[in-house]
């Protein structure tokens, strides 16, 4: 007889507690919890061995050569870090209506022309809306199979049969598996379908896409653990009523962290081959809270417009909004700029924006947005041609900062003649650049010095 019981799972991070809790222990989300009954078998589980059970010394383990298969979309390739690996297992997330279903399709029709066979299992969407959605597209591709279905036990048999070289998965929420009783999107039913998916791909050989739908915060919905199994994690962001998207590799056991820039057109998803000169397209001149900085993503440099706007306000406490970038470093930054400089912020509402609807995290933005805030303030515009980039500490140096000569390269390249940078590393710069002006500066008053003059 199989033991049956009854557990509360909180759906945010996968923790278990035998009773409902309003608040969850683990990550202190509040009305998170599941019923799940779940019925475990006496009998000892299957697991499967991807290496030998004997344990080798590194230097006797022969280097294992992966292959890849290009997709013919140069922007997702290069965010795969060369491709799709045979027998990987990649996992697609992002907003509803975001292009993740167009995305699929182009990547099934390039497959497609390389001769490769495809299954796509769909669990929202019956066959006939797939074929719409092609036809709108444009997309004939003779060797993609499609399939409307939930239940894994039928997928894994139909894999079996097929044997397909790739599996497309829409969505890992809407698939169940008659062993686990709670419903299709529980953390048991989302965790155990992944892993029965690892190991058939794994053990196959076949390369696995799984499209994961998304939390309000912008998370993958379903256990944290999701994230862990796979071999890469891209998210798909991007504004619904504009017309960029951007493909971020967040996690790439086979290559580095990097992004693809993509517009949505009526036939689908079109490449950005020059996604800074992209997102600066219509930026304002002369205008003062504009400044462009030089940042990094995976090993791009990409340039980016850092608006910022202050507004002098009655109320006695300002309003502070960030969009695109953390919103307490901001209030770090102003917080600076008020103790080392005397800049008084505190009867003013400051509103910071990166454009493009791009979001960025690392600190290199630091010196753009305090330059931005005090032109803002001072209504002193950035003379045009100037880039700039630095972290910024507590007490007000400029800290050096990582890819300082590709930062400088790229902004070269697209006709920037003035870069501010940190004086650690500008002897790094100056050899990656040749026409341009690189100024150093080690604390807040050279930095604003150099960029707004005796303002």
């Amino acid at each position: 007889m199989a033991k049956v019981k009854t557990k509360y799972v909180c759906r945010e991070c996968g923790y278990t507690t035998g009773k409902w809790l309003g608040k969850c222990p683990e990550c202190g989300s509040f009305a998170t919890f599941d019923e799940e009954i779940e019925q475990k078998s006496l009998k000892p589980s299957h697991s499967a061995s991807y290496g030998t059970s004997k344990p080798m010394k590194l230097s006797q383990i022969a280097p294992l050569a992966y292959q890849r298969a290009l997709t013919g979309l140069g922007e997702l390739d290069r965010v795969l870090g060369g491709g799709f690996v045979q027998g990987s297992l990649t996992l697609v997330g992002g907003d509803p209506g975001i292009g993740k279903s167009t995305l699929i399709l182009q990547i099934c029709s390039k497959l497609s022309e390389e001769g490769k066979s495809i299954l796509y299992v769909s669990g929202e969407e019956s066959t006939e809306q797939i074929k719409m959605r092609a036809d709108r597209l444009e997309i004939s591709a003779e060797s993609l199979k499609l399939l409307s279905e939930t239940n894994l036990a039928v997928i894994e048999n139909i894999i079996a049969s097929e044997e397909p070289d790739y599996v497309i998965i829409d969505s890992i929420q809407t698939m169940f598996i008659d062993e686990i009783s709670s419903a299709p999107g529980s953390v048991s039913q989302v965790r155990e379908a992944t892993s029965k998916l690892m190991h058939i791909g794994k053990g196959k050989g076949i390369s696995v896409i799984i499209v994961g739908h998304v939390t309000k915060d912008g998370a993958i919905a379903g256990p944290r653990i999701l994230e862990h199994m796979v071999d890469t994690v891209l998210y798909f962001e991007g504004d619904k009523r504009a017309s960029y998207r951007i493909l971020r590799a967040v996690k790439n056991r086979y290559g580095a962290n990097e992004i693809g820039v993509f517009e949505m057109t009526d036939k689908g998803l079109r490449e950005i081959l020059n996604p800074s000169e992209y997102m600066l397209s219509g930026r304002p001149h002369n205008v003062s809270g504009s400044v462009i900085t030089s940042c990094i993503e995976g090993t791009t440099p990409l340039l980016v417009e850092v608006q910022a706007l202050t507004s002098y306000t009655s109320f006695n406490i300002p309003r502070r909004m960030a969009t695109g970038m953390d919103f307490n470093r901001v209030i770090v930054l102003i917080a600076v700029l008020e103790k080392r400089l005397g800049m008084q912020l505190s009867n003013y509402d400051s509103y910071v924006n990166l454009t493009g609807g791009i979001r960025l995290s690392e600190p290199s933005l630091d010196a753009a947005v305090m330059v931005a805030l005090a032109s803002s303030l001072k209504d002193k515009p950035v003379p045009d041609g100037t880039v700039v980039f630095g972290e910024i500490g507590l007490a007000g140096e400029i800290r050096a900062v990582s890819l300082a000569s590709k930062r400088a390269s790229e902004a070269e390249k697209l006709g920037f003649t003035r870069c501010v940078m940190p004086k650690a590393n500008v002897k790094e710069a100056k050899l990656a650049v040749k026409q341009m002006d690189v100024i150093g500066v080690s604390n807040v008053r050279e930095l604003l010095s150099a960029c707004l003059g005796n303002a």
